[in-house]
């Protein structure tokens, strides 16, 4: 492996110290037409190998931007299809680093059906290891579809592109308009990357996440041992309804929560944390954003968005490929209204119902502020298998809120009566203690507590098995 060039710097930062073993150093292109000489290209212009990230193996390629553009051709593709192969056999992740200008012209039909055999075996590896992509350059056409296909994209924030039809192509945008290959729009708009960061900070991130997942589906969830005490009490917690990604770093092992996707679809948090040194994918609805200080720097409404339901639905179906855990953190009221979303928001809760309903592993929900109307039962709710709900002193468990309820059951009455009766419905329909009475609550506790309740609930539930009716798959 050339110790120079850029694709095998990246290899060298990623992996551990002088742990990289490099395969098919001495592959190259077979082609010749348009001028193209076989010495012209060494490794085919893809550095692919194994090596380890915190003890654990995994599978790298990383595209070589100095030969011919790093551009994919018949070898390069099958010197990471091989790759995928080995990681296959062995249970272990593959990690691709994207610096490439697309298909090679030169290759016409070869390179083009080189992709077809990457999108192939990316599909067969989907759900049995975990595949991870960074997108440190051009990321282009037909190649778009690679970080698509894996279950975690990161991009390089200032140089990167990732793009199917480049922002000129699209009528009526250029570049300088809205740069539509950016890692700003791709994170916020498209929400297909999940972190963005400098080259050194996208490196880093993929090194964390790696501690958090398993080698493949067969491993069961990531356990390592525990250093915090199981039994904090966080009499702050109870501050952070509204902000679940602080609430969950609060819940964490060592407050360390890896958040993805958090620049997009800001009203649902999801990531990954550990809870007595197991891993567990955390979902949560978000209400608001809090700045560095801890005050509140954005308020969000309390419902569920096409995106967001999307972006947790995505989140818990890898979850239980992998056999991870879930843990959700309640608050929502209903859905987002408004035209645009109408378009897309019944099919997209259905795709989160689904997905909690769907999940085997083992599922804990706490209800920490609202959990209103069918918003609610699709938030992984007792009636989509969640195992143990647990809901804070001041949650609110019902059809409606109060004020909304009277006024449709008390129509024409005076305000007097409206607010009387709020009052009433709120004390016998909405509160914790009533969903408690009919079993849709199994406890009820002080939100300073929630750290041990959930560790006591993962560990009751570490040995869970639930089957499904058997088919070849569901089609939602």
């Amino acid at each position: 492996m050339s110790t120079t060039s850029k694709a095998s710097q990246r290899i060298t930062a990623l992996l551990d110290d002088n742990s990289f073993v490099e395969i098919g150093g001495l592959v190259t292109a077979r082609a010749t037409d348009f001028n193209m000489k076989p010495n012209e290209a060494p490794s085919d212009g893809c550095i692919t190998g194994y090596g380890v990230i915190g003890g654990k193996p995994v599978y790298v390629y990383s595209q070589d931007a100095s030969v011919m553009n790093g551009s994919v051709g018949e070898m390069h593709a099958k010197k990471i299809a091989g790759l995928y192969d080995l990681a296959m056999k062995t249970g272990s992740p593959v990690i691709g680093l994207i610096d490439s200008a697309g298909l090679r012209l030169q290759e016409a039909t070869d390179a083009l059906n080189a992709f077809g055999l990457i999108y192939m075996k990316q599909t067969l590896a989907s759900g049995v290891i975990p595949q991870i992509t960074a997108v440190m350059g051009a990321c282009g056409g037909g190649l778009a579809l690679f970080p698509a296909l894996t279950d975690f994209t990161f991009m390089e924030e200032k140089n990167a592109k990732l793009f199917v039809n480049a922002p000129n192509a699209l009528d009526g945008n250029v570049i300088t308009k809205c740069d539509s290959s950016s890692a700003e729009f791709q994170s916020q708009e498209s929400g297909i990357v999940d972190v963005t960061a400098d080259e050194a900070g996208v490196l880093a991130k993929i090194r964390e996440l790696v501690a958090f997942l398993p080698a493949n589906n067969g491993e069961g969830s990531d356990i390592t041992e525990c250093t915090d005490d199981l039994n904090r009490v966080n009499p702050e917690l109870e501050n952070c309804a509204g902000d679940t990604s602080v609430a969950l770093s609060i819940l964490a092992d060592n407050n360390d929560f890896f958040e993805v996707k958090a620049n997009y679809a800001k009203d649902m948090v999801v990531g990954f944390m550990k809870l007595d040194g197991v891993t567990v994918g955390a979902v949560a609805n978000r209400s608001e954003i809090c700045d560095e200080s801890g005050k509140v720097a954005e308020k969000l409404d309390a419902v569920l968005s096409v995106q967001g339901c999307e972006k947790a639905a995505e989140f818990v179906s890898f979850c239980d490929a992998f056999d991870i855990p879930v843990l959700s953190l309640t608050n929502v009221k209903g859905y987002k209204a408004d035209l645009c979303s109408e378009k897309g928001i019944a099919r997209a809760a259905a795709k989160l119902t689904y997905a909690f309903a769907n999940a085997t592993v083992p599922k804990v929900n706490v209800i920490v502020g609202k959990a209103l109307g069918t918003a609610g039962i699709a938030m992984n709710s007792k009636a989509l298998g969640a195992d143990i709900t647990i809901a804070w002193e001041n949650a609110e468990i019902g059809t409606m809120e109060s004020k909304l309820a009277a006024k449709i059951m008390y129509e024409g009455q005076g305000a007097d009566v409206i607010n009387e009766k709020a009052a009433e419905y709120e004390a016998l329909q909405l509160s914790a203690a009533g969903a408690a009475r009919r079993g849709y609550v199994d406890q009820i506790i002080n939100p300073a507590d929630t750290r041990k309740y959930c560790i006591g609930a993962f560990e009751m539930l570490f040995t869970k098995s639930e089957d499904r009716p058997g088919k070849k798959h569901g089609t939602v």
